[in-house]
């Protein structure tokens, strides 16, 4: 038969049919076919993209992950991995947009391999790319722990592991070869043909016979024309499996463009600058299945193996059921029973203030709203379960008071909380500015509660340290946070990297809506058609306001 045809699987049946008798041999050479078909029939294996950047991927990363997941379900793709750089920051959210969209998620990193040691920070200690997939949660723990000690031993630059740190936790991992930065691939193209053999041995012991690929790209770059030669030839060699990917960095042909740009903000340069980062070919986005097989039909089980490794990885990221630690309670006492008795007793601290002020005439509403309202939260807290979080703040801050750390008055949703007035996390009394409740605590929409403290900066150490010996180091950690592109920020930035001026910058972001709040450039271009008159007079315009609409969302920093 001629597999490179576009016969369909039911006619190499047919085929088969007439030639054979046995019945037992048709059905299993027709299965085979049905698997082997050609590149047109929709029965062909899906191609997966293994080696994948979201915009986690700080300085050069634009796959926002929920457009990712929308394109990946568009194009019927069934599963789609995460590589980023050094980090697993995107993990969570990709996860379960990959579920929310139908998608098989696969998580994984692409790593900083240091050549002479993690700890080692001296300049002439280079390193290399190496992608880690997670086959389960054996090796999700093995990831968490090989980025974590790259940020906290490791980091300079770039956060640093080395093979000794993957020796240990190379269980429940995947690994595949990585792009040109890979050790393997800068060894062949010193043309050090048995050195990388070495190196991809030593991969192989590592993380087992089954779990290390080579890995093929084909970008158009000059290096790729000697890079897989000699990849194909090691592969040959060594009997040790190859993968297809492409080092996607963002979604489509057409987003090359703005993913330079975004290289220049990252990087503080213009468009302008002859020394900016760039990348020299268009061929870093999602590819169909199709068009990767134009450039490795030759090796299409290469291809297929992708969809065999994205089904090995099955990790499961579940919600943890009771996310607080336990708060000591004394006896005779429940966790409901002895938070409603600390918030009222709290009051009863506070009562003599507001009945000075009803003396006064101050006081705004009666003693009876402030009792009412404290019944009603206080109800509300124990339906919701949040009884235990309230008493946990509510202890380290009578620490921080107690051992002479100033503490803030209160910020954000939390101050229009009486209990939280009560309890002393906040001095601000929600009643006498009209502050609501339902802002911070809603049952109709239940949410985490999220309250904002400030301790000085001399004694914010010593809260830590309480917390983390009252209720044990695994359930104490400090958070990340990331700056987005919002729509004024992202037209800043793309006006500064295309050379436009401030001034007329500014004119198009004056223009943008305040309200509502965060309000997107797409909508912000229906309301206020004075911004598309713009860009109609000036394609410099127009150019920024259609690459800003592309990044905006994505993560800068």
């Amino acid at each position: 038969c001629d597999w490179s045809s576009d016969v369909c699987s039911s006619d190499l049946v047919t085929v088969l049919l007439h030639q054979l008798i046995d019945r037992h041999s048709i059905l299993s050479i027709a299965q085979a076919a049905i698997l082997k078909v050609s590149p047109g029939c929709p029965m062909a294996n899906p191609f997966v993209h293994l080696h994948c950047h979201t915009d986690y991927s700080l300085l050069d990363g634009a796959c926002e992950i929920s457009q990712l997941m929308k394109l990946a379900a568009k194009q019927k793709m069934p599963s789609v991995a995460m590589t980023d750089h050094g980090n697993l920051f995107g993990a969570v959210e990709f996860y379960n947009e990959a579920k929310k969209n139908g998608v098989h998620p696969v998580i994984g990193c692409e790593v900083y391999v240091a050549q002479q040691g993690h700890k080692n920070k001296a300049d002439t200690n280079r390193y290399n790319h190496l992608v880690l997939l997670c086959e389960n949660q054996e090796g999700y723990r093995n990831l968490i722990q090989l980025v974590s000690t790259g940020y906290l031993d490791g980091f300079y630059y770039k956060p640093r592991i080395d093979k000794d740190l993957l020796a240990k936790h190379s269980k429940g991992l995947i690994a595949l070869s990585a792009c040109l930065r890979g050790d393997i691939n800068e060894t062949l193209m010193a043309d050090k043909y048995e050195d990388a053999r070495k190196i991809a041995y030593d991969y192989q012991d590592m993380f087992g016979k089954n779990n290390f690929f080579l890995e093929l790209q084909d970008h158009g770059l000059d290096e790729d024309r000697i890079a897989m030669p000699a990849v194909h030839r090691l592969a040959a060699d060594t009997g040790m499996p190859l993968v297809v990917t492409n080092d996607s960095h963002y979604l489509e042909h057409g987003d090359a463009r703005a993913h330079e740009i975004l290289l220049c903000i990252q990087t503080g340069k213009t468009m302008s600058d002859p020394n900016r980062m760039r990348f020299t070919q268009n061929a870093f986005y999602l590819k169909t299945r199709e068009e990767m097989m134009t450039l490795f039909g030759d090796v299409e089980h290469a291809l297929d193996r992708t969809w065999d490794i994205a089904q090995r990885c099955q990790l499961k990221l579940e919600p943890v059921a009771e996310p607080f630690p336990k708060f000591p309670i004394p006896e005779n006492h429940t966790t409901d029973t002895f938070f409603e008795y600390v918030a009222r007793q709290g009051f009863e601290k506070r009562r003599p203030r507001l009945e000075a002020l009803a003396k006064q005439g101050a006081l705004k509403h009666d003693l009876a709203e402030y009792v009412e309202r404290l019944d009603r939260e206080i109800k509300t807290i124990q339906q919701m379960k949040f009884s235990g979080y309230f008493l946990i703040v509510w202890d380290f801050i009578r620490f921080s008071k107690q051992a002479g750390i100033p503490v803030g008055p209160g910020r954000g949703s939390a101050a229009g909380s009486l209990v939280s007035y009560a309890m002393e996390i906040t001095d601000i009394d929600p009643l006498a500015y009209g502050l609501l409740f339902e802002r911070f605590l809603n049952p109709e929409r239940i949410s985490m509660p999220d309250i904002d403290i400030d301790f000085c900066t001399r004694g914010r150490g010593e809260v830590i340290k309480y917390v983390t010996e009252k209720y044990g180091r695994e359930q104490v950690a400090q958070i990340i946070t990331f700056g987005t592109l919002g729509a004024r920020a992202a037209i800043k930035d793309v006006g500064r990297v295309l050379d436009v001026g401030f001034g007329e910058i500014e004119k198009v972001t004056k223009l943008i809506p305040t309200q509502p709040l965060n309000i997107k450039l797409e909508e912000a271009r229906k309301v206020e058609p004075q911004i598309d008159d713009l860009a109609r007079k000036d394609p410099r315009i127009k150019e920024i306001l259609d690459v800003a609409q592309r990044l905006e969302g994505m993560a800068r920093n």
